[in-house]
């Protein structure tokens, strides 16, 4: 079983302000920085970050050699990339004084993946495998299709939410990976429970995963429904904390993991990665996130005991009291 993430590769220039600007508005930024991003590549590096092995397919411009280094970096397998892109797609960020973000994208080489580049790549994978998709390259409905026909497990990222999304099989998409506002798109529900009741209607073999911000995800299937809380951090920069929860995940499931399990791995993955500045550089390791579950576990235990040790202080003191 092999993961292959068909996905953007863009140069990320991140602005950091005080506020987001307003039409008309000229601002004056506190900070300044260029880094790999992209939601295809954010999602490779926590894929390989996991612990699993991943393919990267993708097309990037003259000016994109770096993307290919942060790739194997991570180590991601960058066979499939393809170089002889118009200009590299890049992203101009702003992340304000609250973590928060706002994304400008231009698509670039990502915009020009042609039909035959698609089918040599996917030659090379089988029933069976993963594709992970997001909504920043072109020929996505293409994808999807020869993925379905050589029965890939498709895990699409309806990200950015547009009118391409809308015009999808959903059908043949394995598990759908969205926050809040794109189940809202999709189902015109706003209630968490409300998207997954329309959209398990519409396409009850399909996996959801519904992510909740700081309320945390929902897991839903046929026949189960998980709820993850979050885990309480202070957020630098929220960047790439969804691409980051996919990625785990998505990883963890192609190792075996049940559900839950891989939902609390992008939990924790999600939380690491909003602790840190930019997209890429932000992602952690397996290793950080085993040390983060260990340290939680360890706190809850804590609390568990002090709570039981001054409630049979209350109790004794009762006793005495009444004695």
């Amino acid at each position: 079983m092999k993961i292959l993430n068909f996905g953007s590769l863009n140069m990320d220039r991140i602005y950091a302000v005080e506020s987001f600007v307003r039409p008309g508005e000229t601002i004056t930024t506190l900070r300044f920085d260029v880094q790999p991003g992209g939601k295809g590549l954010n999602q490779s590096i926590a894929v390989a970050r996991s612990g699993s092995e991943v393919y990267h397919a993708g097309k990037i411009g003259p000016d994109g050699a770096v993307l290919i280094d942060a790739l194997e970096q991570a180590g991601v397998v960058t066979d499939f990339v393809m170089r002889d892109g118009s200009t590299t797609g890049h992203a101009i960020v702003q992340v304000n004084k609250y973590g928060n973000n706002c994304i400008l994208l231009h698509g670039g080489a990502n915009t020009e993946i042609s039909i035959a580049e698609i089918d040599h790549v996917l030659a090379n994978f089988n029933a069976g495998d993963f594709v992970i998709l997001q909504n920043e390259i072109n020929n996505l409905d293409y994808i999807i299709e020869k993925a379905s026909q050589k029965y890939m497990r498709v895990a699409l990222n309806p990200s950015p939410m547009n009118d391409v999304i809308k015009s999808l099989d959903l059908r043949k998409v394995t598990y759908l990976v969205l926050n809040e506002l794109e189940g809202a798109e999709l189902s015109g529900e706003t209630r968490p429970t409300k998207i997954l009741d329309y959209l398990l209607g519409l396409y009850p073999h399909i996996k959801i995963v519904l992510t909740l911000g700081r309320v945390g995800s929902l897991y839903a299937d046929s026949l189960h429904r998980l709820q993850q809380g979050a885990f309480s951090v202070r957020a630098v920069d929220t960047t790439a904390a969804g691409d980051t929860f996919l990625g785990y995940f998505i990883s963890r499931v192609a190792m075996g993991s049940p559900s839950w399990s891989a939902m609390r791995a992008g939990a924790l993955a999600g939380a690491l990665a909003v602790t840190k500045e930019g997209a890429a550089p932000s992602i952690p390791t397996w290793d950080e996130v085993v040390q983060l579950s260990l340290t939680r576990e360890k706190e809850v235990k804590r609390d568990r005991s002090n709570l039981k040790i001054k409630s049979n202080s209350h109790s004794n003191s009762k006793i005495s009291t009444n004695v």
